[in-house]
């Protein structure tokens, strides 16, 4: 079974896409910035065949809805996570979160009450400080980013992607990850994300990762452009009892740099067979 988009599920952030593959006990996939659930799509095969697997594109992202007058700041997408697993009916799913993805799905876990059975963090968003100064930059010239033609914003999307990737992933990969981004929406949520970043949401439950009710593993790609390996060591110090992997050779976008690595390692810590 493939990842789709089949699902509208509307949202207190909007109209939100989503999708659901196979048969198990239940997989919740939490994608981060500035990708979407496609970023799932060469692992959702292997997990289908002995989980039943969920998927959505957060608001903002993908494609679900771009409105830029609402907020998708990291305290909203927490609060959409916890309805969407209120939308599936799941009460304790398996989450695997990437990037952005932690901070949402540990707000939804410590803020929220939402409760996992167990929880995978892979090269996630948890701890401060984290963004760039282009990060910086961006969020403070919104406007500026929003003027540049077309062309040039392609650009600076392609290139904002590239400098997460330390291995080649398709050409047919690649665009599918810059194309949501492109047009007046795609462009207005794009910059809309800079403008909205703020450490404060993950500052909110740094305090709290010692109560996290469930076994955690972390996996990380060891040569993250983004964010080092070393922010993942000591998130792992900081959760009693977690296990933490590093994947050589690999940089912040391990789904699809080496989804077969981690398959392998999500084998040894999922339920069942993966």
């Amino acid at each position: 079974m493939s990842w789709n988009l089949d699902e509208n599920v509307s949202t207190s952030a909007g109209r939100v896409a989503a999708g659901t593959a196979g048969t198990g006990p239940d997989l919740v996939l939490a994608h981060g910035w500035p990708w979407s659930s496609f970023s799932w799509h060469r692992i959702i095969p292997t997990l289908s065949r002995h989980h039943r697997v969920h998927w959505y594109d957060m608001p903002g992202y993908g494609q679900s809805e771009k409105d830029a007058a609402r907020r998708t700041s990291l305290d909203v997408q927490g609060q959409v996570f916890a309805e969407m697993l209120a939308r599936w009916r799941l009460e304790r799913p398996i989450v695997l979160s990437h990037d952005f993805g932690g901070a949402t799905t540990l707000r939804a876990h410590l803020l929220h009450g939402c409760d996992f059975e167990r929880y995978v963090m892979m090269n996630v968003v948890a701890m401060r400080p984290w963004g760039s100064e282009f990060f910086d930059h961006v969020g403070r010239h919104v406007d500026a980013f929003l003027g540049l033609p077309p062309h040039i914003h392609r650009a600076v999307v392609e290139a904002y992607i590239k400098g997460a990737i330390v291995n080649g992933i398709e050409a047919a990969d690649f665009e599918r990850l810059v194309e949501p981004w492109l047009g007046d929406e795609g462009r207005q949520s794009f910059y809309g994300q800079f403008a909205q970043a703020d450490e404060r949401y993950t500052a909110e439950v740094e305090p709290l990762f010692a109560g996290i009710r469930c076994p955690v593993a972390i996996l990380w790609g060891e040569d993250d452009p983004w964010i080092p390996v070393e922010r993942g060591r000591a998130l792992h110090r900081l959760i009693p009892g977690s296990s933490f992997e590093t994947l050589p050779g690999v940089g912040h976008l391990p789904q699809l740099e080496a989804p077969d690595s981690v398959l392998a390692r999500l084998s040894a810590f999922l339920p069942g067979k993966s």
